[in-house]
């Protein structure tokens, strides 16, 4: 038995996992990825943000495993499996993070690199990811930036060379990926690449596990008191297994938009930092893009006192609602009582519905 089994056996063994057919076909790819790094001792020299990471080199490459694609609907159970390898695979040269938070460090390293003057931006910040990591794994990859979709291709190619081994997860099909972008001819090589470089597997489990977890339960908590909080926090803790959720952080058009939590598009945040900052549309259409699941903490009694607030909140459902993300949350009152008074309060009936309509069991089901 394989590192990457044995992890699954002893996960469903303790209650944590249900047993999935089509979750099993991965696994033997997976154990090859562990076992076949095993035994190389690259260490990263530095840690911590794209400061370490674009800094000093680490050792000679060694040869590693065909690497991996994973794709296929949400929920189920992609970013666990890779959770698995990364836990199972013994070395120190490893990291896991989301694309897009990526593809920021990416970003930020190009920036430097034509500051002092290099011809091939790329190159450098490639070699000094690929010299200080031996398996990286990237979670949802989705490309929409047509300045990400001009620079990847050329990244993951120095990265194979130096002989990284990568494990990715996408909703989407290899050839789907930047689809309709602009000039996305150019981009075609890379898709070839992915083909040619990594196996490229669908996930094709009828389960959505995610939905599992949740099932018909209540999704909405009110009064806020502490009674609801531990039932918020409980129902976190299931959806994500227990496992460490860190921050999300969305650039949109030049604006930071941090979310506390986020795993698996599995986000957690509080109202104040989604409405009591001056964020617009193209913000919750961002988030609503980047999550399937949002819980949302602390929603207060809305009035006129927090009439820009409350707007916010209005503009944040609507996204919500467009994208078919599923929501919980925990509220000040229901729905229909939480805006009864001031300006807006009318128009508010309107979000009121589709938050009680947002409270179905089987909503979200359509975008899964």
């Amino acid at each position: 038995m394989g590192p990457v089994t044995a992890l699954y056996e002893a996960r469903i063994n303790d209650g944590l996992l249900q047993d999935d057919e089509a979750q099993r076909e991965v696994l033997p790819i997976l154990d090859a990825i562990a076992t076949g790094l095993a035994h190389t001792d690259t260490a990263p020299k530095t840690r911590g943000g794209w400061r370490g990471w674009f800094s000093g080199a680490g050792a000679a490459p060694q040869p590693a495993p065909a690497g991996l694609y994973l794709w296929g609907g949400v929920g189920r159970g992609k970013s666990m499996l890779m959770d698995l390898v990364m836990q199972a695979t013994p070395i120190a040269a490893k990291r896991r993070v989301h694309f897009h938070a990526f593809m920021q460090e990416i970003q930020a390293g190009l920036n430097e690199a034509r500051k002092r003057g290099d011809q091939d931006a790329v190159r450098p910040v490639a070699l000094a990811v690929a010299r200080q990591v031996r398996l990286l794994c990237f979670d949802e990859m989705q490309i929409t930036d047509i300045a990400d979709a001009m620079i990847v291709g050329r990244l993951f190619q120095v990265l194979f060379e130096e002989g990284t081994c990568i494990v990715t997860t996408s909703n989407r099909v290899p050839e789907d990926l930047y689809k309709d972008g602009l000039n996305r001819q150019l981009f075609l090589p890379f898709i070839a690449m992915i083909r040619d470089r990594l196996q490229v597997v669908a996930l094709d489990s009828p389960r959505d596990h995610r939905q599992d977890r949740i099932g018909g339960d209540k999704v909405w908590f009110c009064p806020l008191n502490r009674e609801s909080r531990a039932e918020i926090d409980a129902i976190w803790r299931r959806i994500t297994q227990g496992r460490p959720a860190p921050p999300l952080v969305l650039d949109v058009k030049g604006r930071k938009v941090e979310v506390a939590q986020h795993l698996d598009r599995m986000a957690r945040t509080r109202f104040w930092d989604l409405c009591g900052r001056p964020l617009g549309p193209a913000d919750y259409l961002a988030l609503a893009e980047a999550v399937d699941l949002l819980v949302i903490d602390e929603i207060p009694q809305l009035s006129s006192s927090n009439f820009n607030e409350a707007r916010r909140f209005v503009t944040l459902i609507d996204a919500l609602y467009e994208a078919q993300v599923r929501l919980i949350a925990s509220a000040a009152a229901e729905p229909e009582n939480l805006y009864v008074e001031g300006e807006g309060s009318f128009e508010f009936e309107r979000t009121a519905s589709r938050l009680r309509e947002m409270q179905d069991a089987d909503w979200g089901a359509a975008a899964a």
